[in-house]
Parts: C-alpha cells; structure tokens; sequence
C-alpha cells in the first residue's frame, strides 16, 4: 500500500486512493500491509509458486515493485504486468494460476477492475479465486495453502 496509508483504517486508505493521495503514485515508497510477507513465506515453504501480478504496464515501473517486494523480504518469485494492450485479464489468462488473490478494487471501481471478473470461463473455472478487501491485506487467510 501507499506509506501515508500507515496507521489509517482500511475506510480512509481508500478514499486516500481514490483522492489519488500524492504518496498513492510513488511505487516506491510502498509499504506492506500487516505480515503479508511472512504470509508468503509460509505459503513458498509448503510448495507454493509466487507469483506477482504488477498493475504497471512497462518494465521500468515493475521494477519499483521489485525493489519493494525486496526491501521488505518476500519471498522470490516472478512478478508479471500487462503490456500497453492487454488488460488483467490477458494476464490471468496467460498465467492461469491455481489459485488468484486479489483485492475487490474497492477504490477504482469494483468488481468490473478486479482481474479474475473477464477472465474467459473455460480458464476461470480452473482458478481458486480469492477476494480480500482493498487494503485489508491477506493476514486473516490461512497460514496452510
């Protein structure tokens, strides 16, 4: 999440996102929300594959997100974006995880932005789709896949 989101309750992180707060556009200074990491970790220690899904379209922004996802210690794994064409849902589909957590887009309108909703059906019904609040963070999901 954005650093001034620091210490505000979900309610006002997304109103700060939807006001486009300055500190929502530097990618750098993200910080985590709660022990997602830690979250990871546990998940990457049973098995798990990593992947992160950027919402940068270019290559130099992903690496803002590397640098973060660095800096706070998650674990490795291959961070993929839409090129200037693709929408979420051509990643999704290039990806086809087996599972897809995602934030409900609270801040920039819903279900209709989330990644999961266009995905082609046939590719859909093979994924296990989560959905967290915006903001919420993934502490409250199970420590076991």
């Amino acid at each position: 999440m954005h650093k001034n989101a620091k210490g505000k309750s979900r309610e006002e992180r997304v109103k700060q996102s939807m006001r486009r707060e300055r500190s929502v556009l530097d990618y750098e200074g993200y910080i985590p929300i709660g022990n997602a990491a830690r979250k990871l970790k546990k998940w990457g220690a049973e098995g798990a594959k990593i992947i992160y899904l950027s919402s940068h379209k270019n290559a130099e922004d992903v690496k803002k997100d590397k640098a973060v996802l660095k800096k706070y210690k998650f674990p490795a794994g291959k961070i993929v974006f839409r090129n200037k064409r693709e929408k979420y849902k051509n990643v999704i589909e290039r990806t086809a995880p087996d599972i897809l957590i995602e934030d409900d887009c609270e801040s920039i309108g819903g279900k209709k932005e989330m990644a999961i909703t266009n995905v082609k059906k046939e590719i859909k019904n093979k994924i296990k789709s989560i959905v967290v609040k915006e903001f919420e963070g993934i502490d409250s999901l199970p420590d076991k896949i």
